[in-house]
């Protein structure tokens, strides 16, 4: 199984029609303690983190990793599109050792609601797509979280089973480059 670490990295910015999907920069620390500090963004994601534990604990370039792209509208940093790999110890695989890349986002409040996580994210997909062709990517999300499960089916995931983690029921899904 492929590593995200082996993938070429950083590639050039993605750039789709509204938007620019980045390497992090040293601009962007800011937006992503305010993505982690966020009561709305963390509402389904075990809640806000402390400002003052973010602000030592956030890097001078936060995520700079494979697999780790800001987004950015014109200019401004509105939310991070992430590639991992699933930890084998979590519920929710489709491959017996687990190890599977999955797919998550966050995006600022203000940004909710215009299309900008579909947009994204399909751009990080056929990235995704080209740089490990054939490999699967997988999302979880809470099942109380509509929008990111309208995103997930929008983006072209298939539903592949629920189970409870973290106290709530989640929705786990399946992409492949493949199915498109």
């Amino acid at each position: 199984m492929a590593d995200l670490g082996f993938v070429a990295w950083p590639p050039g910015p993605l750039r789709t029609e509204r938007l620019v999907l980045r390497e992090s920069e040293t601009r962007d620390r800011s937006a992503v303690i305010e993505l982690f500090g966020s009561p709305e963004v963390s509402t389904h994601l075990g809640g806000p983190r402390p400002r003052d534990a973010l602000e030592r604990a956030v890097p001078d370039v936060p995520g700079r990793r494979p697999g780790y792209f800001v987004v950015d509208l014109d200019g401004t940093t509105i939310g991070i599109v992430t590639f991992d790999r699933r930890d084998a110890e979590r519920p929710g695989h489709i491959r017996p050792d687990g190890g599977e890349a999955e797919l998550g986002y966050m995006f600022l409040p203000q940004a909710w609601g215009f299309g900008y996580a579909t947009e994204a994210c399909a751009a990080g997909l056929r990235w995704f797509a080209g740089a490990l062709p054939g490999e699967p990517v997988v999302l979880c999300t809470q099942i109380a979280n509509g929008a990111s499960v309208r995103v997930a089916a929008k983006l072209g995931f298939t539903e592949a089973e629920r189970f409870e983690e973290f106290g709530d029921e989640q929705w786990f899904g399946v992409w492949s480059s493949g199915a498109r």
